[in-house]
C-alpha cells in the first residue's frame, strides 16, 4: 500500500535504536525524510547511514537530550515544520513509589509527559496551516493496564493521554491526527532493564523472568521493532486522517479487557 507520505518530513524521537528507529526506518520505506534525535551520537550517526542507504531518503542526525529544553531546541531547528511528529524517550526506572521524591516524579513528567507537549506546541500550529500533520505519542500499554513498578511511567503517560484527549479533537478539522501508539513487551533494551529489575527482585535470572513473561504472553512471543514501527508509519499515512485522539495498543494480546 502506498501510503501517500512520500516527501513529507518527519521529527523522530529516540530513533536511534529500538521503536523509534524503527518507526523511523518505516517512515523511510515510504519515501518520508527524516530528522532522527538521540542521546547517543555514535549510535544515531549509524542508524541515520543506515537508512540512508537503504532508502535514499535524507536523513538529519540531531544527537541531542529531546526532554530539555536546549535538545528541543536543537531538534527544532533542524526540523521547524515537521508534516510527521514521532514523540518517543526512554522510561523512567522502576522500583517502589515509596523511594521517588520529588526529583524522580519531575524528571519522569518532563521526559514522558511535558516533552511531547512542548514538542506538540511548537509543531502543531505549522501543521494546521499546511493542512496536514500525523502526531504519534509512543507511551506504553501501561497506560491501559498499570504495573507497580513503573508507578512513575504510569502517572506521566498517562498524564500525556489525558492531554492528547483534549486537543486532539480541535486539529483534526485540519487533518491534523494526533495519537497514541501503545506498546506492551517489545524486544528492545527497555524490556531487557525491567526484566532486570523484576529479576533482582525475584532472585530469578534474567533468562527465567524473560521467558516466563514469554509464555504469559497470548502470542507466545515479544514484538519486533519492525512490526511496531509499520503501524507507526500507517498511523502517519494519509489513510489515517479519520482516526485521533486514539490510545492502540500493541502487545499480542496481553491486555485482558474487552475495552
Amino acid at each position: 500500500m502506498d501510503l501517500g507520505i512520500k516527501g513529507k518530513t518527519a521529527l523522530v524521537c529516540g530513533a536511534s535504536k529500538g521503536l523509534g528507529k524503527g518507526c523511523a526506518e518505516a517512515l523511510a520505506a515510504d519515501g518520508v525524510n527524516l530528522v532522527l534525535v538521540a542521546r547517543n551520537a555514535e549510535a544515531l550517526e549509524k542508524t541515520a547511514e543506515e537508512i540512508r542507504r537503504a532508502h535514499g531518503v535524507n536523513v538529519t542526525a540531531v544527537a541531542a537530550d529531546i526532554t530539555t529544553p536546549e535538545g528541543r531546541a536543537q531538534a527544532l531547528a533542524a526540523c521547524p515544520a515537521p508534516d510527521i511528529l514521532v514523540t518517543n524517550a526512554g522510561g523512567p526506572p522502576t522500583g517502589d513509589f515509596r523511594d521517588w521524591g520529588r526529583e524522580q516524579w519531575i524528571a519522569a513528567l518532563d521526559a514522558n509527559m511535558l516533552t511531547p507537549i512542548e514538542l506538540i506546541k511548537a509543531t502543531v500550529d505549522g501543521m494546521i496551516s499546511r493542512g496536514f500533520g500525523r502526531i504519534v505519542n509512543i507511551t506504553s500499554s501501561a497506560v491501559k493496564a498499570p504495573i507497580d513498578v513503573l508507578g512513575l511511567s504510569n502517572g506521566a503517560r498517562s498524564g500525556l493521554t489525558g492531554f492528547v484527549a483534549g486537543i486532539a479533537r480541535k486539529t483534526v478539522a485540519h487533518n491534523v491526527t494526533i495519537n497514541n501508539l501503545l506498546p506492551g513487551p517489545f524486544d528492545t533494551d527497555r524490556l531487557g532493564a525491567t526484566m532486570a529489575g523484576a529479576a533482582k527482585a525475584s532472585g530469578k535470572s534474567i533468562d527465567e523472568v524473560k521467558e516466563a513473561r514469554r509464555k504469559q504472553n497470548p502470542a507466545q512471543r515479544f514484538g519486533t521493532a519492525a512490526e511496531f514501527g509499520a503501524f507507526c508509519a500507517f498511523m502517519c499515512s494519509a489513510h489515517a486522517g479519520y482516526m485521533t485522539g486514539q490510545n492502540i495498543l500493541l502487545d499480542g494480546g496481553a491486555y485482558p479487557g474487552t475495552f
